[in-house]
């Protein structure tokens, strides 16, 4: 009788044991496969927090031939009544991203992935370098009064050929792509095995 007690006893114990045993193995097992979770609004600070990503600057040299125009018939009879002059001018030109515009709809998250929509690169900024930009060639007839505005009138028709030489050779596409590059390292130090990073309207 005492023997048989004694293996009930031993066997209750084993099985509790195992039980014990095999909760602690479940939660070590959880523990471990655990997912990984990103609240969107922390990872959408954290990209605004990056602003105006300016990823592409174009410089450009354009040499821009100006005259003032003949308004009068003596103008355009007498000889003497030039106003010209030549320009280089020396352009630069900024694309980028603007992430302040990324919002929690954009921006979608799982353990292990992120899917984000940016929008599409612009231009930020253009200017004409004053030190390197010169008038190399002015000639200003002795008939005719010396207009102020001509130099000024060519140095934005250069800028506006500088900008539109930009936009033709691709600084939009340029600066998306980079846009996008540089986002999927920037999310992968996160964390994200893997990034999808998308351009609103593509």
């Amino acid at each position: 009788m005492k023997n048989r007690l004694t293996l009930v006893f031993v066997a209750i114990a084993f099985l509790i044991g195992l039980v014990v045993a095999l909760v602690i193995a479940l939660m070590i097992v959880r523990r471990d496969a655990a997912p990984r979770f990103a609240a969107t609004p922390s990872v959408i600070v954290q990209i605004q927090s990056l602003s105006e990503l300016v990823t592409v600057k174009y410089v450009i040299e354009k040499v821009v031939f100006a005259e003032a125009a003949k308004t009068t018939t003596l103008d355009q009879l007498l000889p003497g009544r030039d106003d010209k002059l030549t320009l280089l001018a020396h352009g630069v030109v900024k694309a980028g991203v603007d992430l302040s515009r990324v919002k929690p709809e954009d921006v979608e998250t799982s353990a292990t992935t992120i899917r984000i929509t940016v929008p599409r690169a612009a231009l930020t900024d253009q200017y004409l370098d004053e030190k390197a930009t010169q008038v190399l060639d002015r000639q200003t007839g002795l008939l005719r009064a010396y207009d102020q505005k001509l130099e000024q009138q060519a140095r934005q028709e250069a800028l506006n050929e500088i900008v539109r030489a930009a936009r033709v050779n691709g600084i939009l596409r340029e600066a998306d792509e980079r846009a996008q590059q540089q986002l999927k390292t920037f999310l992968k130090s996160l964390g994200y095995q893997e990034v999808e990073v998308r351009t609103q309207g593509k």
